[in-house]
Order: structure tokens, then C-alpha cells, then sequence
């Protein structure tokens, strides 16, 4: 699938990547990481950069990183009752700091998929390419943040939801089915619910989508139960997969 070696992380129009994450949570960023690590180009594309590596809670008490994760090593550096923002900023300097991975700020809006790669169209306007797309795009999918009578079209606080991607891949053929999750509040806010879609699971093969070559989808945006450990877990089995180191086939 990857081509002859090239520039890492070169943000010029055209650049072809060997693989675009969009979404920037818990799932995209240790992907990101590992793939960059292990010498892939790896655009990382977030609508809200101030958000990377958003976690679940307040602080980073009784998380459950598996060790190796980036979030493991950011989170050895710092006490256990560290707040989430301060953690943030320890894992967004050491993403910064990974040769490979080229940060964005965008949004993605459709994917146009050829025989040799994928294009993501974006609100912004500029269309970014990859040999291979990750959809680690959390609970946007559509999401509809519920607070009370209010409902917002969002997938979390102040983040606007993916819309037009989840029309593109109806569009597509790909069947997306509602899913809902509460969310903790931080800093004295109330919980809220989220209502979002998901492939259905009959839309997956392990991560891929089987309507889409050149896709997968990761983390919370795929149906099931997701903790701090399974997620991560399931992003090193990914990375695993597109480095060569086990069939995708057998991606699970």
C-alpha cells in the first residue's frame, strides 16, 4: 500500500500522506503516535487542536493506560490527580515533538477514495490526500449534545459535529445507526448526553469499512464499549495492522 520514501510531514498542497487520522481523542492521537514512530507520514487532522487528546474525566485519577501508550508516558510525568487541561498540554508538546506527524486544525467534510488513495475535502476548502484514512472521529458523527430542553448539533462542548462526513458516508452505502453516551461534566458543569452515529456492525470488518478500500474507523465512533485501555489497545492493534507487523485481514 505505502509508495517509495518521501518527505515526512511536509504540509504542501498535494502532499500525499501515507496516512490521514482525523480526530484527534484518545483513539487518533496514539495512532498517530505509533504510526509516526515507526516511520510512517502521518497527518493528524482535529477541528479543535485545544481538545487533543480529550479525556473522559477531570484528571487523569484511575485511568487505566496500558503501558507503552503515549498516554502512559505523559501520564508517568505528572501526579494522578493532575487536571485534564495541564495533561493536555503535556501530551499535545510531546505530539508536537513527534517527527512524522503533521498536526492540523480543519475539518474534514467527505472522502473521495481511488485505487491509489483517498482525498478529504474540508470546511477550510484545501483537499488533503493519503494512501490510507483513519476515522477516529469519536462521538461526531451527527452528534447532538443534550443539556437539559437544549440540544445542540455538536459532539461535545463548544465542538461542532461531523455532519457533512456522516452524510458522505450514507452516501457512500455505509449504514449508520444512533448511539448515545453520557458525559461528564468538568469543572462544576452538568453531565449531558450525547446522541451521535456509528457504522453498524455489519458495516465493519475488525476496523475496516467494507464499502471503502482505503478506510477504517477506530475508537468511540465504532459501536461497542470504549475505556481508556481498550481504546488505546485498539489503536496499537491498528498501527499494528497498517505497519505490516500482522495482516490487516485479521484486524479485529
Amino acid at each position: 500500500m505505502f509508495g517509495p520514501p518521501s518527505p515526512r510531514s511536509r504540509p504542501q498542497p498535494g502532499h500525499l500522506y501515507d496516512v490521514a487520522v482525523v480526530g484527534a481523542g484518545l483513539a487518533g492521537t496514539e495512532l498517530a503516535w505509533r504510526l509516526a514512530r515507526a516511520g510512517r507520514d502521518v497527518l493528524l487532522v482535529s477541528q479543535a487542536l485545544d481538545h487533543l487528546g480529550n479525556l473522559y474525566g477531570p484528571t487523569i485519577r484511575g485511568a487505566d493506560f496500558p503501558p507503552g501508550s503515549v498516554f502512559a508516558q505523559v501520564a508517568a510525568q505528572i501526579a494522578p490527580d493532575t487536571d485534564g487541561w495541564t495533561f493536555h498540554r503535556l501530551l499535545k508538546a510531546e505530539i508536537e515533538a513527534t517527527s512524522g506527524i503533521h498536526l492540523l486544525q480543519s475539518t474534514v467534510t467527505a472522502l473521495d477514495e481511488t485505487d491509489h488513495d483517498v482525498t478529504l475535502s474540508t470546511w477550510e476548502g484545501p483537499k488533503l490526500r493519503a494512501r490510507l484514512c483513519v476515522l477516529a472521529v469519536g462521538a461526531f458523527l451527527k452528534g447532538r449534545l443534550l443539556i437539559g430542553d437544549t440540544m445542540e448539533d455538536a459532539g461535545r462542548l463548544s465542538e461542532v459535529a461531523y455532519d457533512f462526513l456522516a452524510d458522505d458516508l450514507t452516501a457512500s452505502g455505509v449504514w449508520l445507526v444512533g448511539a448515545e453516551q453520557t458525559a461528564q461534566g468538568v469543572d462544576g458543569a452538568a453531565d449531558y448526553d450525547v446522541r451521535f452515529l456509528t457504522p453498524a456492525p455489519t458495516e465493519l470488518d475488525g476496523f475496516r469499512v467494507k464499502r471503502l478500500d482505503r478506510v477504517r474507523m477506530l475508537g468511540r465512533c465504532t459501536p461497542g464499549e470504549h475505556t481508556y485501555a481498550s481504546v488505546l489497545q485498539d489503536a496499537a492493534r491498528l498501527a499494528a495492522g497498517v505497519l505490516g507487523e500482522g495482516p490487516l485481514e485479521e484486524e479485529a
